[in-house]
């Protein structure tokens, strides 16, 4: 009987042995099941964003050094419309937009208010520069440009009306043959104490 007990025990025990063995390699196999797909995955992730890195560094343009951006203003200086531009700007028209632009350098680079007069809900005809208006500053008329209208932002600026007084902070002035005056960029208008447009600032900017 005893015999029988300690056979009987011993082939339970076996069973539970092998049981087990067996279990623990299925576990094994269920857990490398799981564990493989998330490596090669986190492979894929990690391959993925270095490609995007790489493709970021390739598209970030290098700033131009002082030289090379001499050079390519006389490169372009050498092109017809650099030729014809240069003649512009010797020319009596070309001369009376330089010295209107010069005359708003300084709250330009300053960024500081400047009093204005909304002289035209219109632009010239042919302009190509999005919503504006023109404005005289201490005396000389200029293009108050905006750019392409987005999302209804200019709303408020359509309540400009000539004779307006206005104060506007603009951080850049240009000029073109194809325009009898100064191009100012309109970054920020207000209108008796009350703030009319207000450009964003770039992203990545401040």
């Amino acid at each position: 009987m005893k015999n029988k007990r300690d056979a009987l025990s011993g082939y339970n025990l076996s069973g539970d042995r092998s049981m087990l063995i067996k279990t623990t390699k299925n576990m094994k196999k269920v857990i490398y099941a799981l564990i493989l797909p998330l490596v090669v995955v986190g492979g894929l992730v990690f391959a993925n964003r270095e490609i995007k890195n790489e493709n970021a560094k390739k598209t970030i343009p290098k700033p131009l050094s002082a030289a090379e951006m001499k050079a390519e203003r006389e490169k372009w200086e050498a092109t017809p419309a650099g030729i014809m531009f240069k003649n512009w700007e010797v020319s009596p028209e070309g001369r009376k937009v330089l010295a209107r632009a010069a005359n708003i350098s300084k709250p330009v680079r300053d960024f500081t208010n400047m009093e204005a007069v909304v002289t035209d809900l219109s632009l010239p005809p042919g302009s190509r520069l999005g919503f504006g208006v023109m404005a005289r500053i201490n005396g000389e008329d200029y293009i108050l440009s905006f750019g392409l209208e987005q999302s209804n932002e200019f709303k408020q600026l359509h309540s400009l009306k000539v004779n307006d007084k206005i104060t506007i902070k603009s951080r850049g002035v240009s000029y073109a043959p194809k325009y009898s005056y100064p191009i100012v960029s309109g970054d920020y208008v207000e209108r008796d104490s009350k703030i009319l447009y207000k450009r964003p600032p770039h992203k990545g900017g401040c």
